[in-house]
């Protein structure tokens, strides 16, 4: 099948988001002639899917949802794959009433156990009454869903083989919840944003006005998965409601074969596509200079960067690399955003690129406070970080110190955001709302940064929070699996992120250990790296410490970013006494 040839919709004025839901959304979008194009791994389109066709097929399953007597309101669990079943399924719930809870779709089967366990805790939490899976997924969710005493949970053709239901589908409002989303692959701590129709809405039309300027010759492609904020809100959602035309190519496939986003975007003429720092690293990485002249990019005007610390230098070498075939590193648009926003916060000028604050690191630990230096000063000491530009009208910002009171420019603290796009709360989880979202609406996001003349900088990401190639991480679960060992006590561990040599963020988990037998020692941390790789899909670094030796805060509780600090500081130490000896021994040579 061709891929579509234009991305321009003839059949309709342009509408930017301007509804009250959802669904209203989509039956306009369906009125014109554009929509959904899947492809596989290998570039072929496999499914195209338009918005009349889509409208047409979500209304259908609607009834049939609905012929489960299901209440208004009830959840349905959808594991998240990239394909059309699953945009289906968002939007019957949309017109159904119901509530889907897009859950992840893991790259790697072989953390089954923890997977398992993850998917269990997500449908416990949002009390779904259905959960719909491939057939792939089916056995592990049915395995998740023993004993829950779901409705129904089975493949989307079993859905779509249902009756329908005789009655008329119910009135739905901007008031009411569209989705939950949740937050993070935590196995142990799942928290789901209520998003309502008004909210996803608001910010819509922000992202699609104000954030990218979206407009009727523009095309989406992304291979960002739906079960994260990005790749639903910004790339299912956002399409939508502007009547845009997405391509899409799944993300396990984008994992193993990276430069087929370049093909895509050479052969769809897409204008927008987003990814973190680390898929624009991948696609380099994989790059060989006899590939490059088949490539186009001089279609591509948005170049977006978000989810996680954005690396500078990673974002240069892709330029650097990929201008002959035209693509312009003004496109690259730094943004900040999160799921309790919804989705989008802030986002750089556009055809600007990025710019960068070079801030002296050892002040900014030390005094909160974001000193600028020059380029050429100590190696170590400075830090580029990117500025994420000015928030979305819609939104107030405030960055507050720890006693919560309003910092100046250049001072760094907690971001405090209020606007109509703030997440109503956590599902079912009234005092972890009460913490983080105040009665007149400030939500304390967890993230640090500072404002300069109202453009946001983002120095640190969610408090404890580990991102590792744009997935979330609670170091709880690192911490968890560690204590499942018998020689390790509750409150032995510590999970963090710590920059590598060559500033990539990894994974480390120190762990006091009693234990003096060298071999025994060994053997812990073997077991422990190994058990981290087979149940979390993840490499980390084991480190051994004294008992008593983890740092603690003034309150008696187990200090992470003390821990990270010495961690770090250890490191550099190590590295500069290494250096001073192999200096030593060249001299007296």
């Amino acid at each position: 099948m061709p891929v579509e040839p234009t991305p321009t919709n003839h059949r309709l004025a342009p509408r930017a988001a301007d509804f009250s839901t959802l669904a209203e959304a989509l039956d306009y979008a369906a009125l014109g002639d554009t929509g959904t194009n899947f492809f596989s791994g290998r570039g072929e389109l496999h499914t195209r899917l338009t918005y009349a066709e889509l409208r047409e097929s979500a209304l259908t399953l609607a009834r049939k949802l609905l012929g489960l007597n299901l209440e208004k309101g009830a959840r349905i669990g959808l594991v998240a794959e990239t394909t059309p079943d699953f945009v289906k399924l968002f939007f019957a719930c949309q017109y159904a009433g119901l509530i889907p809870v897009p859950l992840p779709a893991t790259i790697n089967m072989g953390a089954q156990i923890v997977y398992t366990q993850q998917l269990r805790r997500l449908l416990q939490a949002s009390d779904a009454s259905a959960a719909i899976s491939s057939e792939g997924y089916l056995p592990i969710l049915r395995e998740s869903c023993d004993g829950l005493n779901l409705r129904m949970v089975d493949r989307p053709e079993a859905f779509h083989a249902l009756p329908e239901s005789e009655c008329e589908l119910p009135a739905v409002a901007e008031d009411d919840i569209s989705y939950i989303q949740y937050t993070s692959g935590s196995t142990r701590f799942p928290r789901g944003t209520i998003i309502k129709h008004r909210t996803v809405l608001a910010n819509l039309r922000g992202i699609a006005q104000d954030g990218l300027a979206l407009g009727a010759k523009d095309r989406l492609l992304s291979w960002l998965p739906f079960y994260h904020d990005m790749g639903l809100v910004g790339f299912v959602l956002v399409p939508v409601a502007t009547q845009l035309s997405v391509d899409y190519l799944d993300t396990r496939e984008f994992a193993l074969r990276p430069r087929q986003w370049l093909n895509l975007m050479t052969r769809t003429k897409a204008t927008v596509s987003f990814a973190p720092s680390f898929g624009y690293d991948l696609v380099t990485r994989r790059l060989r200079p006899q590939d490059i002249a088949q490539y186009d990019l001089s279609h591509w005007r948005i170049a977006g960067i978000g989810a996680e610390m954005i690396r500078p230098q990673t974002l240069q070498h892709f330029a650097e690399i990929l201008e002959s075939v035209g693509f312009d590193r003004r496109a690259f648009t730094a943004c900040y955003g999160m799921a309790e926003c919804t989705l989008g916060v802030s986002f750089s000028p556009l055809l600007e690129t990025y710019s960068t604050h070079y801030i002296d690191s050892d002040h900014l630990a030390d005094n909160h406070r974001a000193v600028l230096l020059e380029e050429d000063v100590e190696a170590g000491r400075g830090r580029h970080f990117v500025n994420c530009g000015r928030p979305l009208p819609s939104f107030e910002i405030e960055i507050r110190d720890d006693n919560g009171r309003p910092l100046d420019d250049w001072h760094s603290g907690i971001i405090y955001l209020r606007g109509p796009s703030v997440m109503s709360g956590y599902f079912n989880q009234p005092e972890e709302t009460r913490a983080v979202l105040s009665e007149d609406g400030w939500l304390n996001t967890g993230d640090f940064g500072y404002l300069v003349d109202g453009l946001l900088t983002i120095t640190g990401r969610k408090k404890d929070l580990i991102i590792i190639h744009g997935r979330n991480i609670w170091p709880q679960d690192l911490e968890h699996l560690a204590e499942t060992q018998p020689e390790i006590r509750r409150n032995d561990t510590l999970a963090f992120s710590a920059p590598d040599a060559d500033g990539e963020e990894r994974c480390v988990l120190i762990v006091q250990c009693r234990e003096t037998d060298a071999r025994k020692r060994r053997n812990l941390v073997r077991r422990l790296t190994a058990l981290l790789r087979i149940e979390l899909s993840l490499d980390c670094h084991v480190e051994l410490a004294p008992v008593h030796s983890l740092p603690k805060t003034s309150s008696g509780k187990l200090s992470r970013a003390k821990a990270r600090m010495d961690f770090i500081a250890a490191r550099e130490a190590g590295s500069k006494a290494a250096t001073a000896e192999a200096e030593r021994k060249v001299a007296s040579a």
